[in-house]
């Protein structure tokens, strides 16, 4: 996994590499510029060809040019601070391949910071600079717009003036897949994917290019919305110094491709677990099936489904290699839970929840590994503190998002307010909020999943950009992950990395099987998936 970045640890990473002597402020822009130009040619190679007669300056790393007949344009919008500071690299260095290039600069040239007021001088030689024109702007066409507005740092909700012309560039269709945004697109804030701008909300762009790192608000919120695609170019930084300690460098993680999932090949069943998923009544048992298939293909040596008596015989007809338990009642499960081979639970997916009421409190007092999902949750809607009083650090909660307004009203209403400056209360905060309240891992689902422990450590698993998975959102999909997670519980893996390992593998199983894609089809994706991995 490789860290998100909030903007202030971003600049903490950046004045270090200036403070060590490393490298200087200027250097990193010139860097920054050019990654952008690389990234550019890298989406669309036909914009690395030059004009017939023609004598570019070419660096390494740059596609070699060839000539066309053609003369590439570009209008580059640059704001007041260091964003702007690298469109003013970019717009140089296109303008030295042989591009017609528009500058326009929103703020006052003699106030721009020192390194951005060097590049605005060395591009001033080559071209002109024109002041902010809303009218002007609207009406441009170029065959690319590159945004340096604001970037990455913004923390307050931009005027209208700045926002209008570039809105109305997207709706007559100048910009479709012609804007680059520089970090990030202008009004969108890095530290949670919240567009800050009531009226407009941000830029949207084709293609963001940002450096070192990514943001945690290119992966949640609206972060893909706006950004659609995003590289991230390396520009020579380091993240292991005190300053970057400090800043808490991390503390979040982008999870990747699974990874750590092979079996021994000397272990017995018992040795990967056994694990139980308490069901519902008759004809309600669909949701606990599948996280109970879910479970067991992710590799629990046992797993037991624990309906209802009276849901025994449905269950019996539609299960081979899961076995079955009947459980009536608290009392009941007591009884099964004397053995203690029963190492992972799993209660909410179709148990309904009066019957939650009465089973959550003897599966937590057991102290074995258990997620909590759908109705385990639900039930205590009205008494969330009464649940977490009885969670233990061994726990994963599982909300969607109706199911954390519920347990956690007064942080649902945080994370849903309006936001119009920055840096703005992000999904990150509030599930991090959430563990440290509930004590224990919770994993708040959506496109944009994030996992937190009561520490502080959180992990960010979106289906976003390449691995973007939209047909996960079909019924029963939240119960195999349950499942997956319960699984990897009984397999032996801790609850951060059993919710991290089986929200990575629910994504990979859905990018393997593509549209189309409903609930039982994910758990039968998972051997493909595991030889894919080399599991």
């Amino acid at each position: 996994m490789t860290e998100l970045l909030t903007a202030a640890q971003m600049r903490a990473i950046e004045q270090a590499a200036i403070e060590s002597g490393a490298v200087t402020g200027l250097e990193l822009m010139e860097r920054a510029g050019r990654g952008v130009v690389e990234a550019i040619f890298e989406e669309w190679p036909e914009l690395a060809r030059v004009e017939r007669g023609a004598s570019p300056s070419c660096s390494p790393g740059y596609l070699e040019p060839e000539e066309t007949g053609k003369v590439f344009r570009a209008v580059v919008l640059c704001g007041p601070g260091n964003n702007g500071g690298d469109g003013f690299v970019v717009a140089r260095l296109l303008k030295e391949r042989g591009w017609e290039v528009e500058v326009f600069l929103y703020g006052d040239a003699s106030r721009l910071p020192p390194d951005a007021r060097v590049n605005y001088e060395r591009w001033a030689e080559l071209g002109a600079v024109t002041p902010w024109d809303e009218g002007r702007i609207a009406e441009r066409d170029g065959d690319l717009f590159v945004d340096a507005v604001f970037g990455a740092g913004l923390t307050r909700s931009p005027e209208d003036k700045v926002l209008r012309p570039l809105d109305s560039l997207y709706v007559r269709g100048a910009t479709f897949g012609k804007m680059v945004a520089i970090d990030a697109p202008s009004g969108l804030c890095m530290d949670s994917g919240v567009a800050l701008s009531a009226n407009y909300g941000a830029v949207r762009a084709f293609l963001t290019v940002t450096f070192h790192k990514a943001r945690i608000g290119h992966f949640c919120g609206d972060g893909e919305t706006y950004c659609t695609k995003l590289a991230v170019k390396d520009i020579g930084l380091e993240t292991s110094s005190p300053r970057c300690e400090q800043a808490g460098i991390g503390k979040v993680k982008l999870q990747d491709r699974p990874s750590g999932l092979g079996k021994l090949g000397d272990g017995h069943k018992y040795a990967h677990g056994h694990a139980m998923i308490l069901s519902g009544p008759s004809g309600k048992g669909g949701a606990a099936r599948l996280a109970a298939r879910g479970a067991l293909r992710i590799g629990a040596g046992l797993v037991t489904v624990a309906p209802t008596p009276g849901a025994l015989q449905e269950n019996a007809a539609r299960l081979d290699a899961i076995m079955l338990s009947p459980v009536g009642d608290a009392q009941a499960l007591e009884a099964v839970l004397a053995d203690a081979r029963l190492n992972a639970l799993c209660l909410g997916p179709g148990l309904g929840q009066e019957r939650a009421r009465d089973l959550v409190p003897v599966a937590l007092a057991a102290g074995r590994a258990t997620v909590l999902d759908a109705d385990a949750l639900t039930a205590y809607a009205d008494a969330p503190q009464e649940l977490f009083d009885m969670l233990h650090g061994n726990c994963v909660l599982t909300p969607h998002a109706g199911e954390f307004a519920r347990l956690f009203p007064d942080i649902a209403e945080k994370l849903n307010a309006p936001a119009t400056k920055g840096p703005a209360y992000s999904k990150v905060d509030a599930t991090r909020e959430a563990a440290a309240r509930a004590g224990c891992v919770v994993l708040f689902k959506g496109p944009d999943t994030v996992i937190a422990d009561p520490d502080g450590t959180c992990a960010v698993n979106p289906a976003a950009y390449e691995r973007s998975a939209p047909w996960l959102a079909t019924a029963g999909s939240g119960d195999v992950l349950a499942g997956f997670m319960t699984g990897l519980l009984a397999r032996g893996f801790a609850p951060k990395p059993a919710a991290e390992q089986a929200a990575s593998l629910h994504v990979e199983c859905a990018l393997t099987f593509g549209p189309g894609l409903i609930a039982e089809d994910l758990p039968e994706m998972l051997p493909r998936v595991y030889r894919g991995l080399g599991g």
